[in-house]
């Protein structure tokens, strides 16, 4: 088999180096264009995500939360793991925290200045939980789920898909804010709250997630 991934991988390698790149077509620059100067942001896929498409945006927020719920309801019947397997030496630990800070840092970057450069709410969101899970494999899941509950992050989750929802309807029917100078952080319109809601929403998400799987399951 290893033989197979050997040859595929030449032949990609051959296929970078005989076929050129393909040439960027002038009309699809003019779509890009088009799409940042009507949606206020330099990060043209923002502004697809939390504008031309955010009638899909909307229902990928409340797939993912349906989704956390499923996984609550379908768990809720069994018996939490007796055994939770975490990272006990003191190096992984020490990697592992350090990775988190950094993962964390990321996503507050990216849900900030998502609109600006490449990123969004959905990248730190998934940023925010790596953090989230990285810490989970090397704290006490007891003192997770009493953060948890202490923060009432379920509470925040929620509030979080409201308001985006609401949000979203006032961009829908034309209620926004001034979209701002074009690569300021003030910008956008809603785009910018939108991308730090969804960022809040999947990162708390990905925390649920994570505690509903280390109880019963015992691990991530």
């Amino acid at each position: 088999m290893k033989w197979i991934y050997i040859a595929v991988g030449i032949a990609l390698y051959i296929k970078m180096l005989v076929f050129p790149n393909p040439a960027i077509d002038s009309a699809e620059l003019a779509i890009v264009e088009s799409i940042v100067q009507d949606s206020g942001v330099p990060n043209a896929v923002s502004g697809i995500i939390f504008r031309n498409r955010l009638y899909d945006t909307i229902f990928e927020v409340v797939v993912f939360t349906t989704a956390i719920m499923g996984a609550k309801f379908l768990l809720a019947n069994e018996q939490p793991s007796q055994t939770v397997y975490q990272f006990t030496d003191h190096p992984s630990i020490v990697l592992a925290r350090l990775g988190a800070t950094i993962a964390a840092l990321v996503g507050i970057e990216l849900a900030i200045r998502g609109h600006l450069s490449p990123g969004g709410g959905f990248a730190a969101g998934v940023a925010g939980g790596t953090a989230i899970g990285l810490v989970a494999i090397t704290s006490s899941s007891t003192w997770m789920e009493a953060i948890y509950q202490r923060w009432q992050a379920a509470t925040w989750e929620k509030v979080s898909v409201l308001v985006f929802i609401v949000l979203a309807v006032l961009t829908l029917v034309g209620i926004e804010l001034p979209q701002g100078q074009l690569g300021r952080l003030f910008s956008g319109g809603w785009i910018p709250v939108l991308n730090i809601l969804v960022a809040v929403k999947v990162a708390l998400g990905s925390w649920a997630a994570i505690l509903i799987f280390i109880r019963y399951r015992g691990l991530l």
